[in-house]
């Protein structure tokens, strides 16, 4: 066996370079929290090859002379003084890694004029081997410049991207920091051309408009407990291809956290097709003590006390906002804003609904109905199968779209068998009748559930069902909310439980999936979502079979019923599958197409 050494400060450093600088971007992303740290709020950013070249100007606070040389040693920090500080960060580079680390694989030059002392100075390091602090004609803030990122460090450069790629990342970071900081002016010039430009604005409405490139998006805030959420989303309308435009922020921190991301697809739920997903910016605040946010070496992740909570606050405040549907009272307008102050009424576990197959873990044919009814007259027949006129029966207790926006629509008939032809206002509006009887349908199926009018069915016997340990575990913990969704249940050993009784309308072959799922859903989220998908994927898949089909011929006057039951369901713009309901065309679109204005 070899002996044991301690290692060289120079290996020590590039170990620790590998962890905090693992790409271009890291390092832009260290240098730039630590320009917010010293109060800047004007930031520019300079790159080019793909990184390995660094720039960052700010007018900050500044560095005394005679403290530039610590700047650049490992674990130096002026934001830490105590083991108690790691606990109430208000901070961002608080760990003193990142020049240092980046001293160790680069050539790096330091200017900065601290505004008390008056005085510019500067130090270089040539790949760890810091020279003389000298003074310098640096007149604001801080400059960092590195030069030569990772050449002495070969194994590090064969694992960069494409210079289009580092870059690429490069600006995800500054766009991130500015979702994060409003009220600082960022600038990012790349190989000389100015690639993004962010100037002060006075909240996150703003800042989202523009680095989201969207102007119709809606704010909304919710508080759960300790937690307090702030949300600006898009209208479902409006959706990308891939998860990057949700942005995250845990005390104002640009994090990664897929629980966070769950619950906001669980939030648009039923409002997007599958591949889709929304453009949202979500920042969660907690108590200090309630979050870790020194668990990385990057500081791209976070641990809460309480993730469920995390989980809720996300979820129920974008939920509560889409289901008010702002993009419909905001046609037209630029942005609606949103704002849902306290506890929301919505925050409890079992307080789920709309549901689609999008986010099913297992298929809809592994639950089904059972020959039982509804208390309802209209969910008495084992063939469900409503129709138009059925709609004007429809008791929904808070008819939550009083606006009236759907029967407002002037009919002007059918087209194809399949869209109703309306016209409002300023333009036309198509909608696709089998989409629109879909959602009416699903939505009171759901509020049926929601309200419990289903039948109950006792086991003479419990229906044992196992599952290991920790679910077992997880669901007796959970049987309040469980009994509040219909079912009964007791513990029967360490690794199974009994269900005593359960809704009727659910057949007893689908419950092992759904307590397995349940159980996976509060381990992970702290709630039972599961059940609620489920029986949201069964509802949407009888909806689907048993509305009126494209093809089939309306009448006006059953037209007219169809659009008056969807102003009773604020989210009728879209079908149970996130499909639209509607298409419409501005008159101005139409005379433009004629010809009659340019």
């Amino acid at each position: 066996m070899a002996n044991i050494e301690v290692l060289s400060s120079e290996i020590v450093n590039q170990i620790a370079a590998g962890e905090v600088v693992e790409r271009p971007a890291h390092l832009v992303k260290e240098l730039i929290e630590n320009s917010l740290d010293a109060g800047s709020d004007q930031i520019l950013i300079e790159v080019s090859e793909g990184g390995r070249n660094i720039r960052v100007q700010d007018n900050g606070g500044g560095i005394l002379s005679n403290e530039l040389d610590k700047a650049l040693q490992r674990h130096a920090t002026s934001k830490i003084r105590k083991t108690n500080d790691l606990w109430n960060l208000s901070t961002f580079g608080f760990r003193g890694e990142a020049l240092a680390s980046a001293a160790a694989v680069s050539k790096l030059t330091l200017k900065s004029f601290e505004r008390h002392e008056k005085k510019a100075s500067q130090i270089h390091s040539k790949f760890g081997v810091i020279s003389e602090i000298k003074p310098s004609s640096q007149s604001v803030g801080t400059e960092i410049k590195i030069e030569d990122l990772f050449d002495n460090v070969p194994a590090r450069l064969k694992f960069l991207k494409s210079e289009t790629g580092e870059i690429g990342q490069i600006k995800s970071v500054v766009k991130a920091l500015a979702l994060a900081n409003p009220t600082v002016e960022f600038k990012l010039i790349c190989n000389g051309d100015l690639q993004l430009f962010y100037g002060k604005k006075t909240g996150h409405l703003d800042r989202a408009k523009d680095v989201l490139e969207k102007q119709n998006v809606f704010e909304t805030k919710g508080t759960y407990g300790s937690f307090k959420c702030h949300a600006v989303f898009s209208s479902p309308h409006e959706v990308a291809k891939t998860s990057k435009q949700i942005w995250i922020f845990a005390q104002n921190r640009w994090i990664q956290d897929r629980s966070i991301q769950a619950a906001v697809m669980d939030a648009f739920r039923s409002l997007l097709m599958h591949g889709e997903f929304p453009f949202a910016v979500i920042y969660v605040e907690c108590d200090p003590s309630e979050i870790d946010v020194n668990i990385h070496p990057t500081k791209s992740q976070v641990k809460f006390q309480n993730a469920s909570g995390a989980f809720k606050v996300v979820q129920n405040t974008l939920r509560y906002a889409l289901e008010k549907a702002p993009w419909l009272g905001g046609r037209g307008a630029a942005s609606v804003s949103n704002t849902a102050l306290g506890n929301l009424p919505a925050f409890e576990d079992h307080a789920h609904q709309n549901e689609t197959v999008l986010y099913s873990s297992a298929p809809v044919e592994n639950l089904r109905f059972n020959d039982h009814s509804f208390n309802q007259t209209q969910f008495k027949s084992k063939s469900y199968n409503p129709s138009i006129s059925d709609l004007a029966e429809l008791r929904i207790d808070n008819p939550t779209q009083a606006s009236g926006y759907w029967s407002s629509l002037q009919i002007i008939g059918q087209a194809h068998l399949t869209y109703i032809v309306c016209q409002k206002e300023d333009r036309l509006v198509f909608v696709d009748q089998h989409a629109a009887h879909e959602r009416v349908v699903y939505e009171s199926l759901m509020q049926s559930w929601r309200e419990k009018n289903f039948e109950i069915q006792n086991y003479l016997f419990p229906l044992a069902i196992d599952l290991n340990e920790e679910k077992v575990e997880a669901l007796i913990q959970s049987q309040q909310i469980i009994s509040d969704l219909g079912f009964e249940i007791e513990q029967l050993g360490p690794s199974a439980i009994g269900i005593k009784s359960a809704p009727a309308i659910i057949k007893d072959s689908g419950l092992p999936l759904v307590f397995d799922n349940m159980a996976s859903e509060i381990l992970q989220n702290g709630g039972s979502f599961a059940i609620e998908k489920k029986v949201s994927d069964l509802f949407a898949t009888m909806a689907c079979h048993s509305v009126v089909r494209a093809g089939q011929s309306l009448s006006i006057a059953e037209m007219h019923e169809l659009l008056k039951s969807m102003d009773q369901f604020t989210l009728s713009s879209f079908c149970p599958h996130g499909r639209p309901v509607s298409v419409e065309k501005s008159f101005v679109e139409l005379e433009k197409l004629f010809g009659r204005i340019n």
